[in-house]
């Protein structure tokens, strides 16, 4: 198998723990209705879009009337953004990137959420320009477990797929990385972490376990 020559980093969940802010202002919609939302409902659509589970209908669906969302979304962004206010990269996030950064090795990002998304929280962690390509939802119309994501920005970066090493914390990007032939190392976050990864290449419980040369091979 080639030696990895570059590192496709997720967003959500991978580096900013946006998965459990997310996971707890939904949380509280569902309290404020009188339903209990689990982890394990919730893990469906981690990494991807509400195609396979949605959360507006399934609450509407339990309650058996429509709901005016525009303000309850409103109130959903607002908590998402006062949780995360003053939250820094997950563990050995920034080290790993200054890293591959300094032995030459290209990284990228190809998330499932927008450019708008994205690149704001990575400016906002001063990480936006340590990336080669950031690659999004918008760049190709498709989100995990669609590979496309992932093989746009190994061709941003010109490598190809067998040489990229993809950083996931969710099922859907885990299935993304094999459907486009990338090893994936998988570090689950808070709201994952109860989940299984069936071929995954490594597992890990943060990224200062391994260093960029380990996870490109050397």
């Amino acid at each position: 198998m080639p030696t990895p020559r570059a590192l496709i980093f997720d967003f959500d969940g991978l580096i900013l723990d946006t998965e459990t802010a997310i996971y707890e202002a939904w949380r509280e919609i569902y309290t404020a209705h009188g339903f209990p939302l689990t982890l394990e409902t919730w893990a469906q659509c981690v990494g991807s879009d509400f195609g396979h589970y949605d959360p507006m209908k399934d609450l509407e669906a339990m309650l058996g009337r429509t709901l005016d969302w525009k303000p309850l979304a409103q109130r959903r962004r607002e908590y998402v953004a006062e949780i995360l206010k003053d939250r820094d990269p997950l563990p050995g996030v920034r080290e790993r990137i200054h890293e591959a950064r300094e032995h030459g090795i290209p990284c990228a990002v190809a998330s499932s959420s927008t450019h708008e998304w994205v690149d704001g929280w990575l400016k906002k962690l001063d990480l936006f320009d340590m990336f080669e390509n950031i690659t999004c939802l918008e760049d190709t119309g498709k989100v995990k477990p669609d590979p496309s994501l992932f093989l746009h920005a190994a061709s941003k970066l010109k490598v190809k797929p067998e040489n990229a090493v993809v950083l996931e914390d969710s099922l859907n990007g885990l299935r993304a990385a094999h459907a486009a032939e990338m090893r994936c190392v998988v570090v689950p976050c808070a709201v994952t972490q109860h989940l299984v990864f069936p071929g995954a290449w490594k597992q890990l419980r943060s990224l200062q376990e391994v260093t960029a040369l380990e996870l490109c091979g050397a």
